[in-house]
């Protein structure tokens, strides 16, 4: 492409943005870990899954999704028509690299009888090695409608997997991997955060180990960790997951307080996802001026992991941005 400037500074970025939204016909995504000023130029902020079928509902051309790898991917699994951008395709999710799709497979093998529930924080390699996606509001949906004698593989989050099992009394085996920003909560903190806020519920992700969870109020997806900062009584809420979902409950709830639940250190900032951070405004506009870096999937694995996405929207299509696993 020629006459690009070759310096960002000058440029009015959000303006060039929402230029080039308009000239590509694009629609922009963002996740609620994104930060603040993604978020709030965003045309749809959500949950992964979630984007991804607003988008595919949508006209655009393209999608350029401020977010990490695999939701991009789900994206494009979903809009194969739709040219895809993620503004830094390093933007990867440790639970995606907890899972090579070889040992996936390798383990698989192993149990030629377990059916495998995997959540969809993975590739799309594993996806079409999967036989039903699930996501953190669709799992508790999903698991009440596989006979209690089938034996079931989830992947690759041991926290969440290991979450369902103590909630519904079952023995799935689980993939041992787990989500660094969830994995970095101190129990120890929490407490202390707690006992200065005795009457401040905690809501958190299921992606939370159990020293964690077990202090929780509510269990759920982000979305529906939104919900319940909504309605919960009181006027303070201490939140157990990436704290930039915090922007969206102060914008909606400003006469509340949010609190995010510390690490080790005491502070939140080490539950910030480092990969959700590698997107910002201008890597956004480059993407959008650029149209890279761009998502290929090659048809035949698009196909395979389509399917194990279109399983789950069948069997709990109305969980879709909503949260089911409600309170402990």
């Amino acid at each position: 492409m020629t006459d690009q400037p070759t310096s960002l500074s000058g440029l009015d970025l959000r303006e060039e943005i929402d230029r080039l939204r308009k000239e590509r016909n694009a629609v922009i995504l963002a996740h609620y870990y994104q930060k603040p000023e993604l978020q709030d130029l965003a045309d749809f902020v959500g949950d992964s899954l979630e984007l991804s079928k607003k988008a595919a509902e949508t006209d655009a051309d393209v999608i350029a999704f401020c977010g990490v790898k695999f939701m991009a991917d789900t994206a494009k699994i979903l809009s194969p028509e739709k040219i895809v951008v993620l503004p830094d395709m390093d933007a990867g999710c440790s639970l995606e690299d907890s899972c090579p799709p070889e040992k996936f497979a390798a383990f698989r093998e192993k149990h030629p009888d377990h059916i495998a529930l995997t959540y969809i924080n993975c590739s799309t390699e594993v996806k079409a090695l999967s036989d039903v996606i699930v996501t953190s509001s669709s799992a508790e949906t999903i698991l009440s409608q596989i006979p209690e004698d089938q034996p079931i593989i989830f992947g690759p989050d041991r926290h969440l997997g290991g979450y369902l099992n103590r909630k519904f009394d079952r023995e799935m085996l689980l993939w041992p991997g787990v989500c660094i920003v969830h994995e970095a909560f101190s129990e120890t903190e929490l407490l202390k955060l707690k006992a200065q806020h005795p009457e401040a519920p905690i809501a958190a992700h299921p992606e939370c180990p159990p020293h964690i969870i077990d202090h929780a109020d509510h269990v759920g997806s982000t979305s529906s960790i939104l919900q319940f900062a909504k309605t919960f009584e009181g006027d303070t809420l201490i939140v157990a997951t990436e704290p930039h979902i915090i922007h969206q409950m102060e914008k909606a709830l400003p006469e509340k307080t949010f609190l995010g639940a510390p690490g080790a250190d005491g502070n939140c900032n080490c539950n910030i996802c480092p990969y959700m951070a590698l997107n910002n405004l201008e890597k956004l506009y480059l993407c959008l001026r650029d149209l890279e870096p761009r998502i290929e999937i090659e048809e035949e694995l698009r196909l395979k992991a389509r399917a194990s996405l279109d399983k789950m929207l069948e069997m709990a299509a109305g969980t879709i941005g909503k949260g089911d696993l409600g309170r402990v």
